[in-house]
């Protein structure tokens, strides 16, 4: 386990662990659903896939719309590229701001959860359907995280070859 943790980058640790960990521990306190392993395994790779989640969340809903509603100015892609060359602390400061991003997705997560239980109560075929809501969004929204991926991966290769 020691092995494994090792390998994980802060950014890892920061983006997808950390925030997987907190919003299982919030919604386990906040709502009837434990989300909390008792295996470290388990837990480890639940809080994982959790906090991935959530930051695909940040990086796919809440990121464009804080600019599509002018609260965060980004420079161009292809600059950013040239400076990250010239500038170490750049890789520092977006990993930062990812983070910051991710918990802005943490918070608006858990209070939408806790809501949907809320609603919920009052209409029960909302929890019999609620494993095929979550695999139909889970399964868009990493459709779309691969989309936005591979174009960084193809504008960092257009801006290296510039």
């Amino acid at each position: 386990m020691k092995e494994l943790l090792d390998k994980i980058s802060s950014y890892n640790l920061f983006n997808y662990l950390f925030p997987g960990v907190v919003f299982c521990i919030i919604v386990s306190k906040w709502t009837d659903v434990n989300l909390i392993q008792k295996d470290i395994i388990t837990g480890a790779f639940l809080y994982y896939f959790i906090g991935l989640i959530v930051s695909r969340i940040g990086s796919l809903v809440v990121e464009p719309i804080l600019k599509r509603l002018k609260f965060v100015e980004f420079a161009p892609y292809k600059d950013y590229v040239k400076v990250e060359s010239e500038d170490k602390k750049l890789e520092t400061l977006s990993e930062s701001n990812n983070m910051y991003r991710t918990l802005i997705a943490l918070f608006l997560l858990i209070l939408i959860s806790k809501s949907y239980l809320l609603i919920a109560k009052y209409f029960g075929w909302a929890l019999q359907v609620h494993w095929s809501i979550i695999s139909i969004g889970l399964l868009a929204m990493f459709l779309f995280a691969y989309r936005k991926q591979t174009k960084y991966i193809t504008q960092r290769i257009k801006a290296k070859l510039k």
